[in-house]
């Protein structure tokens, strides 16, 4: 058994160091949003500006675009000229995604600068890609309702989780310290 973690060993510090990584950042998340109560922005911040932000972004390329809090649930309307196309729910701001690129990033960890440049750059990259998905998804909800469910439950999360797994690749291959020990 001892030979197995020796053997091991690189894989079940990655495991470990993924594993706590997460549940310290979800238990950190989880506490914002149980602070969260919607009183100075709805439903909380990082929804409310991600919601914020998509409307601006639509606005600028020249959707008339509003949003509004969700009457029956924590959520923003998107509105495009006047028609209500979409919902920014809480899962929608991108924190799950880059708490999940984090933990990958910190437990397969280079060089300590090299590591914390990429979890910041790769989350204000996702961050950024993801109010573009939103704002695409809007415009295409509006111009081609009856492709809703193909639009958010494949092609969307796939372009996501997509870029989440090619920034992944890019740190594997070319910053982390394990490359040159396999």
């Amino acid at each position: 058994m001892k030979s197995l973690f020796v053997k091991y060993k690189l894989v079940f510090r990655f495991i470990i160091t993924f594993i706590a990584v997460y549940t310290s950042l979800t238990l950190a998340y989880g506490w914002y949003l149980s602070l969260s109560d919607g009183s100075m922005y709805y439903p909380d911040f990082m929804t409310n500006l991600v919601a914020r932000q998509t409307e601006s972004l639509l606005n600028g390329i020249g959707y008339n675009t509003k949003i509004a809090a969700h009457a029956n649930e924590p959520s923003m309307k998107i509105i495009i000229n006047g028609k209500y196309v979409a919902r920014v729910v809480e899962g929608c701001n991108a924190l799950s995604i880059i708490i999940l690129f984090v933990s990958f990033i910190v437990a397969f960890a280079g060089k300590l600068k090299a590591t914390l440049l990429y979890c910041f750059a790769g989350s204000i990259l996702i961050y950024a890609f993801n109010l573009l998905r939103i704002a695409i998804l809007s415009v295409g909800l509006y111009h081609y309702p009856w492709r809703r469910e193909i639009l958010h439950t494949v092609i969307f999360p796939l372009l996501i989780y997509g870029t989440v797994f090619l920034l992944w690749m890019v740190w594997v291959n070319r910053f982390t310290k394990l490359k040159a020990n396999v």
